[in-house]
């Protein structure tokens, strides 16, 4: 199996055990008398085997990541580490540029004015650096995600 493919089975078993949760919510209880939509032990059965499935997967894929370098010294562990904090980079930036753009359009003499120390335009263009940087991380990580075949 490819590291895509389990990539991809990884969100569809996230994605399936959300919605178990949900009817596992609903099925809980129930007024007496009548009957629950489902049965939640049945419910908390599936859910306990897909976990299962999920971890093993997850450990699967987190060895492959250890292994596969994406290019000669970067592992896909380390560029995934590093696509994220581009990541958290561009965000602080954006922000940043956004709180320091605020217009205070109107002000009278008994009103704050406010300023910024802050250079926006500077702001902006390191964000849309950032932003290239991570397209292009994230890029080389999706090409290598279909070449990689999972470490058992």
């Amino acid at each position: 199996m490819k590291l895509a493919e389990a990539l991809q089975l990884r969100a569809d078993l996230q994605k399936r055990l959300l919605q178990i949760r949900q009817r596992i919510a609903a099925s809980a209880r129930h007024q007496e008398g009548e009957a629950p939509p489902e049965d939640p032990n049945a419910l908390l059965a599936d859910a306990e085997r897909m976990a299962a499935e999920l971890e093993r997967l997850i450990r699967g894929i987190n060895r492959t990541n250890v292994v596969t370098e994406i290019e000669p010294g970067l592992t896909m562990t380390e560029a995934l580490a590093h696509r994220d904090v581009l990541g958290l980079r561009h965000a602080i930036l954006s922000e940043a540029a956004q709180h320091a753009s605020f217009r205070q359009d109107r002000y009278s003499k008994s009103e704050v004015r406010f300023v910024t120390p802050l250079d926006v335009a500077q702001l902006h263009r390191a964000a849309d650096d950032l932003a290239r940087e991570r397209r292009e991380v994230d890029a080389k990580i999706q090409g290598k995600n279909w070449e990689a075949d999972m470490t058992e």
